[in-house]
């Protein structure tokens, strides 16, 4: 019964309004890139396109077919992402890995809604989801500035 007890804990209802409302969901007419990601253990993808300005974000969007787990740290991205630079995105994945697989702190902000997933501590198979969205977004942010240097 203790596993059925954490694993109602892990979809807390906070976890579950993340998921039911996450930001900027759909793509955009003109990104400056796309990437989609995708969890080989559970098949969860998430696509994110970006724009960027002055090396920041500046539009975005995300198409999230994930689990509860991925689809709230797709809505805490999704909400913090607008203006941030790629190390800022790239800081937070570091933390969010740490957190996840070290018992390390919380991402910092603006990122730091992330701490909904720390009883997902304990589930090593839905860390890969829960990363999807800060390693798609990285990628692309990484993508978009390599074509304008080009």
């Amino acid at each position: 019964m203790s596993g059925e007890t954490d694993l109602i804990k892990l979809y807390s209802t906070k976890i579950l309004a993340l998921a039911a409302d996450i930001p900027h969901l759909g793509h955009l007419e003109q990104a400056d890139a796309t990437v989609k990601r995708r969890s080989p253990l559970c098949g969860s993808t998430v696509t994110v396109d970006v724009t960027l300005e002055g090396g920041k974000v500046a539009q975005f969007a995300q198409d999230v077919k994930a689990c509860a787990l991925g689809q709230a740290a797709a809505a805490v991205v999704g909400a913090a992402i607008i203006g941030r630079s790629a190390a800022e995105v790239e800081r937070a994945r570091d933390q969010l890995k740490a957190m996840l697989t070290e018992g390390g702190p919380v991402p910092e902000a603006p990122f730091d809604g992330l701490e909904v997933l720390i009883p997902a501590r304990d589930f090593k198979n839905r860390h890969a989801s829960i990363m999807l969205a800060l390693e798609a977004t990285l990628e692309a942010m990484q993508t978009a500035q390599k074509a304008d240097c080009a």
